[in-house]
This record gives C-alpha cells, structure tokens and sequence, in this order.
C-alpha cells in the first residue's frame, strides 16, 4: 500500500493521475499536486498543457498507462468516454445505436483491485441501468470512489446540451475557465461544444478532491473495497 497516511502532515505533493484528461476541467482548481495527464487527442492535450504548464501531460492510451504506472501515484481520477453510454444515445432523431464502450467498467474493476491508492471514476448517467452500482450521484454525474463524496450541487449553464454556436462556444469556456482559441472537434464530432460538455467544471473537480484529501486525513480511505464481486459458483453452473 502506498505510504500516503501521512501525507499532509508531511506537506509533499499529492502524486495524481489524471486519467482521459480531456481539456483538464477537473484539475483546474487542485493545489499542492504533482500531477501526470493522459490525453489520446494531440491536439486536447495541447489545450490541456497550455491551461496547465506546471503538469506531465502524456499523449497515449490511457488504459496501458493506468496499467503500467498505477503504482506511481496517490490518487487517480478517470473520466472514461462517456459518449456511448449518455442518455443523447436514444435522445437524438439519428440512429446512432451502438455498443457501449468497455473501458468504465474495465476502469472501475481494475482500480478496485489493483490499485492501492485512492482513486475515483466519472461519468454520466448512462441511458441502462449501471453495471456497477456507483457510489455517489452529483448531478448529471455518477461517480466511483474508495472513499466518501458528500453532496454538492453544481447548476449547468443554460441549454448544456445544446450549446454549439462559435458564441455559445465561447460561452462555454469562459463558464469552465478554459483558454483556447478557435474551436476543437471531437472524434469527428461537428459540434464545437462537444470537447467543453465533457469537461467536468472545476468547482466540481475541486469538491471531489477536497473529499479526498478529508478522507485522507481521517484515515477513512477504503482500500479493500472491491466493485464487484463475481460468484464463480453461479458462474459455472449457469455457463453451459
């Protein structure tokens, strides 16, 4: 287990990973960290680096850094796509009908077993019933912890969802304090806004980290929590 108890006594940096960083919403408000940010998008990453020059951002797949490097930090925040899970998959006029993507839930058992610091999981409410129950909902937020998140209530900016004019846009950013100039499109997304919605906004992020660290301090940090458990004796006497 990482020797993290005494963390803030000590006065070190917290060593984050910062997982699917996107433009860095989430991180925007942090102090007293060290922080690593994995971006697959070269050109998200850029935005991110610029909004946070003193961070190690990593442009690559985010799941084999998480493997590979896990051990290095104190706490991880993963923010998998969220895209085919959102409720806009059977909102929309589009037929857009496709298999959600594995990755949360691949995140979230992983974390839970393999990781030995403290870690939370974000995203949105999914249009199925979750897989894996989470352990808070803030909003249009479902989050994954080892630790407690209390209650906190962040208002969106008028019309979230639709928000995708050039002015709207700008809009968007001055409300998250993200810095850029032009626009930025998503996997081929055509809506400029796209990048900014899946950005949680910084009060949020900070609230979310401020629990950690009172988690932290109290000793209430739960390590042997596990997300799921698998009833191998089901298993096989249901499989054939």
């Amino acid at each position: 287990m990482n020797d993290t108890n005494n963390l803030f006594e000590r006065g070190q940096k917290t060593k984050v990973l910062n997982l699917y960083a996107g433009l860095g919403g989430n991180r925007l408000k942090w102090e007293n960290v060290e922080v690593t940010a994995v971006e697959f998008d070269p050109k998200i990453a850029k935005v991110y680096q610029d909004n946070n020059p003193n961070d190690t951002v990593i442009v690559g797949d985010a799941m084999d850094f998480l493997k590979n490097n896990r051990n290095e930090f104190d706490f991880i925040w993963a923010s998998p796509p969220c895209q085919k899970h959102s409720k806009m998959m059977k909102a929309t006029r589009h037929d857009v009908a496709d298999f959600f993507d594995l990755q949360l839930w691949q995140v979230i058992i992983f974390l839970s077993h393999f990781f030995d610091g403290s870690w939370v999981v974000e995203n949105v409410k999914p249009y199925y019933e979750p897989l894996i129950k989470p352990q808070k909902e803030l909003g249009r937020h479902l989050i994954w912890s080892n630790f407690d998140i209390t209650d906190f209530e962040m208002l969106n900016i008028k019309n979230f969802i639709t928000q995708g004019t050039t002015k709207e846009t700008e809009k968007f950013k001055e409300w998250l304090g993200i810095k850029y100039e032009g626009n930025i499109y998503y996997k081929g997304n055509h809506c400029p806004g796209q990048v900014l919605r899946n950005c949680v906004h910084p009060d949020f992020g900070l609230h979310v980290f401020n629990c950690f660290e009172k988690a932290k301090e109290r000793g209430q940090i739960n390590y042997d929590q596990v997300a799921i458990n698998f009833d191998l004796e089901h298993e096989r006497s249901t499989c054939g």
